[in-house]
């Protein structure tokens, strides 16, 4: 159930589109106006965009007279933070090496 979810998550952040309007989002709630605007795309592309993010749990939209404003949810994102992080790990060894290996060439030592 959490990979299934993490591939949602991860379907959902595959599209520059969306990373924006996350990216905005981060910075406090707005409408489907307000989010369509940067974009040369129709509503209703926007709206399928913001279905996306809203079916990967990435935001919510609430109800405000006859505005539905959108907000982020974060919480997913800890589990692509959470897998990232595991291969973080391999990442700093291999730099580690790396390291070591011109720290050796520099001083004359085996390549």
């Amino acid at each position: 159930m959490v990979n299934d979810q993490l591939d949602v998550v991860f379907g959902a952040l595959a599209d520059p589109t969306r990373r924006a309007i996350l990216t905005r989002l981060a910075r406090g709630e707005a409408t489907v106006t307000e989010l369509a605007e940067p974009f040369a795309m129709s509503m209703p592309a926007v709206s399928k965009h913001l279905k996306v993010l809203e079916r990967a749990g990435l935001i919510s939209r609430g109800r405000n007279a006859q505005q539905r404003p959108c907000r982020l949810e974060a919480a997913p994102l800890a589990g692509v933070a959470e897998w990232v992080q595991t291969y973080r790990r391999f990442w700093e060894g291999s730099f580690d090496r790396l390291d070591e290996h011109l720290r050796e060439l520099q001083q004359g030592g085996p390549a």
